[in-house]
């Protein structure tokens, strides 16, 4: 009698068990979605020509996806399922919706003035479709850059491997567009400034591809859990975004694009340097 009272007993906690840990994995699921919701947003606020709200959606959707895979992990509900529906988000928040942003934005608003040059009535009659050109390989550069990292993330990962990415990931690629589109605001008016944005679009399609490496700050010591230092950096970052968000996320977002490239260079001509230990040639590990 009592072993069978027991045996119950033991079902029952298995089953608010089994409960409970159905509800904590619909929470990163929850955050992904989001991510989602921001791209849907971004398309529909840029169609509507409120740029500045499209861009913030890109940049709420870069803070959701940090957040939906660390979640996963401390509640241990990291699953295949999520893994998939994240790449999805990535692709739909970070390839299609700033695409499309950085397609309107740029051209949609373009007016030859009175005594502009033959070059520029040309380049204006054509913006739309090199825009349209410019933005799609945008979208599958970051849609390449994610098929690539899901090859490698089936591969047996070294500690190393967590010290860069190889290409600029998919989020900073799209945080540099909306950082842009936040800190101008107003929609590019000018031959020779849609000329400049497509090619930094163009540029970030490129990185994204590439095997030019950039540091994740995962092995950094200040970010330790129970640092003094990393409260007060993160206190700061969110003041300083919160007051002054157009300078401070655009140069953010332009130092760490430049800081692939800086070290790259200095890398190149500063003669042969040992690779990190385990550091994949292609893709990036997401971890």
């Amino acid at each position: 009698m009592g072993e069978r009272r027991t045996r119950r007993q033991s079902r029952g906690r298995r089953t608010q068990s089994e409960r409970l840990q159905s509800g904590l994995a619909l929470i990163p699921s929850m955050f992904t979605i989001g991510n989602m919701f921001c791209a849907y947003f971004c398309v529909t606020s840029t169609l509507k020509g409120n740029f500045d709200f499209a861009a913030m959606a890109i940049g709420v959707g870069v803070v959701l996806d940090g957040l939906d895979g660390r979640i996963a992990r401390m509640t241990h509900t990291a699953s295949e399922f999520g893994v998939q529906l994240d790449s999805i988000a990535d692709v739909l928040t970070f390839g299609i919706a700033p695409a499309v942003l950085a397609f309107v934005w740029g051209q949609g608003h373009i007016s030859t003035a009175a005594g502009a040059t033959s070059f520029e009535i040309y380049a204006a009659e054509h913006l739309r479709h090199w825009s349209w050109i410019v933005t799609f390989i945008f979208m599958i550069c970051g849609g390449w850059r994610l098929a690539r990292f899901n090859v490698q993330t089936q591969k047996p990962l070294d500690p190393g491997m967590k010290r860069h990415f190889v290409g600029l990931p998919i989020p900073a690629g799209a945080g540099l567009l909306a950082a842009t589109v936040h800190f101008f605001k107003e929609p590019v008016t000018m031959v020779w400034s849609s000329i400049v944005w497509y090619l930094l679009v163009l540029l970030a399609s490129l990185l994204m591809v590439s095997t030019i490496r950039y540091p994740s700050f995962k092995e950094l010591q200040f970010l330790k859990r129970g640092s003094r230092m990393a409260l007060v950096f993160t206190a700061m970052l969110f003041a300083s975004i919160y007051f002054y968000s157009e300078v401070v996320l655009l140069v953010i977002s332009t130092v760490y694009v430049s800081s692939g490239l800086v070290l790259h260079t200095l890398r190149r001509f500063g003669g042969p340097t040992p690779s990190p230990l385990g550091e994949p040639v292609h893709g990036n590990i997401k971890t």
